[in-house]
């Protein structure tokens, strides 16, 4: 069966399995459209919660980071695993014990204000605004891809099948559908890591594989050989550290206090019947999790060499040994079709020049005028790599299959955090307290939608790869809300108005750095000149920044709370009160 053929069979299995079990799973009740009923087991709660995790940032864009940055893409790894530790210890619990559905809701409480609510519910749109626009961006690369069409296209069928079943389903669809999609994703993922490791390297297991010997017969480390042709080709040495260790810090600080800060991953921990779940289900994710994300090293690393000695063969710098463009494999042609993949021929030789900028001033020498892979980009990488390494078709399929699982889960839990924070907090708390139900449930839907298409529309033109965009959310979520949060739970004589100060601060410095050194990405000119390493403030890099804006965030927050009025007698209890366990009795009791 042919490769086309192939990937519809297999996709659309799984688009009507999403489908059909959101119209089995759907919410009737705002309970369940919002926090499924409070009703699931935390077993199945820590995969869904994997998989409303593992987004495309995840699954198609971490390995491509790793495999074109290496050393420096760690951070994505510790960053993001490392945040759980965060949420399963410091947030998930007490959050839980609290029992309200959002995040706003947990805040406009516990600073007994309608403004910190307020400022909340903007902190959760901009950060998840900018969370989807990432996996719109993934949604774009594997259904451009899979349909054979242009990355728009892509985009807007992507957006209809999310359309079509996180409305019905809300919460309670949304769950249940993303349990089948880590299922998926994860099968997805490992299967094709297992073929190319143990063709590589002859050993099965990706983890051990990356740092196994060739199995060629060279003698030579798979990471050692990778270090070589990356200099060869006039590229950074695969294995060392590029960036500088302040932005390496910081960067990994902000993607964990982001992780422990995401109303979507948050709200995961509502839906949970008891207290003890919900960090039993923090602990249930991490370990679905870090299947994927401790083989997610080998995958990018033989994803890289797999494209090189592809394009490049032959002696290294010797002209007539680069692949010839008509001759080259039809996984390159079909990347091309989507605008991903770019080749210029500058010297009009027929053959693919590529070369790092180390090799630059060899160009006149050998005949070059400049690398002719105009583009490569990174968010191909783990959807490509299968066919670079001639995988079955069914394998392929498969990981098509596993990456737009991965963005369509996470895009999903986004959209229903945002459609909740219009309906339910902004809506009904706010603005319209005596809405029905079912007007409530409708509002909701409407809102979704309206997400959708603001996102698909944003995510068009997207300010970077869908792992970079997505560090901008999480740097975002870390000024804004992981430190109200922490205050709120933590810090009694924390008020409402040292929290609203300490959210506008870190959010709007955060923001204002985003923009200024990233540039308004609908203006090429501007970005391009502004999204520069020699520009950043001592060397942060606008992803990174969000460590800054926490820091921000607590100063703000904890001065202003210090020169105000403290917060109303029953709202310390109630602070005392969420720290105790349940089953204690109350705070005021000991």
């Amino acid at each position: 069966m042919d490769l086309k053929t192939m990937t519809f069979l297999v996709v659309g299995a799984t688009f009507a399995l999403y489908i059909w079990i959101a119209i089995k799973a759907r919410a009737s009740t705002t309970a369940e459209f919002y926090v499924a009923g409070k009703g699931i087991h935390p077993v199945l709660n820590g995969m869904a919660t994997g998989a409303d995790w593992m987004s495309a940032a995840s699954f198609i864009s971490m390995a491509g980071l790793i495999a074109f940055k290496g050393y420096d893409a760690s951070v994505y790894l510790m960053g993001w695993t490392g945040g759980y530790v965060l949420l399963a210890m410091l947030l998930a619990p007490y959050l839980r014990k609290y029992g309200k559905f959002t995040v706003p809701e947990f805040i406009g409480d516990r600073f007994y204000s309608n403004t910190a609510r307020m400022v909340a519910i903007i902190c959760l749109i901009t950060a998840s605004i900018t969370y989807v626009i990432g996996q719109m961006k993934g949604i774009g690369v594997a259904f451009s891809r899979f349909l054979e069409v242009d990355f728009t296209t892509g985009l807007v069928a992507g957006m209809a099948i999310v359309f079509i079943y996180a409305v019905f389903g809300g919460m309670k669809g949304i769950t249940y559908t993303q349990i089948a999609q880590y299922c998926v994703l994860i099968f997805a993922y490992t299967v094709p890591a297992v073929f190319i490791s143990l063709h590589l390297t002859g050993n099965p297991i990706p983890q051990l594989g990356l740092g196994s010997t060739m199995a060629d017969g060279s003698g030579m480390y798979l990471l050692d050989k990778l270090d070589l042709i990356c200099t060869d080709l006039g590229f950074a040495k695969y294995t060392a550290q590029k960036g500088s260790t302040l932005n390496m810090f910081l960067l990994t600080m902000s993607l964990m206090i982001g992780t422990a800060g995401l109303p979507h991953v948050i709200t995961r921990f509502f839906t949970v019947p008891k207290v003890r779940d919900a960090r039993s289900s923090a602990g249930w994710a991490l370990v679905f999790i870090a299947i994927l994300y401790t083989t997610a090293p080998a995958v990018g690393a033989m994803a890289r060499l797999n494209l090189m000695e592809t394009i490049q063969t032959g002696e290294v710098g010797a002209p007539n040994s680069n692949l010839v463009y008509a001759e080259a494999p039809s996984w390159f042609s079909n990347w091309e079709h989507t605008g991903l993949l770019k080749f210029e021929d500058k010297n009009a030789d027929g053959k693919i020049q590529y070369y790092g900028k180390g090799l630059a001033d060899k160009e006149a020498s050998y005949g070059w005028k400049g690398n002719e892979m105009v583009k490569v980009d990174r968010d191909i990488m783990v959807l490509a790599n299968p066919e670079i390494a001639n995988l079955p078709n069914w394998v392929i399929a498969l990981v098509a299959a596993g990456g737009i699982a991965a963005a369509l889960s996470t895009a999903a839990g986004l959209l229903l955090a945002i459609a909740a924070a219009i309906s339910h907090d902004l809506l009904k708390g706010i603005f319209t307290p005596n809405i029905d139900e079912k007007q409530e449930l409708l509002a909701s839907r409407i809102a979704m939608g309206g997400a959708i298409i603001v996102a698909g529309l944003l995510g068009m033109h997207p300010p970077g790869f869908a792992a970079q965009v997505v560090a901008l959310a999480f740097g975002l979520a870390a000024s804004s809300i992981f430190p109200a949060l922490m205050l709120g739970i933590f810090v009694k004589r924390m008020n409402s108005t040292g929290a609203v100060c300490g959210m506008l601060a870190g959010l709007g410095s955060t923001l204002v750095y985003i923009f200024w050194f990233k540039g308004w990405f609908f203006i090429p000119e501007w970005r391009m000149a502004a999204d520069n390493a020699n520009n950043w403030l001592l060397g942060i890099s606008p992803g990174s920044f969000g460590a800054v804006g926490a820091l921000i965030n607590f100063a703000v927050a904890l001065t202003v709370c210090q020169f105000t009025e403290p917060p109303p007698e029953h709202i310390q209890h109630l602070v005392e009160d969420i720290r105790v366990p349940a089953g204690s009795g109350s705070a005021s009791d000991h």
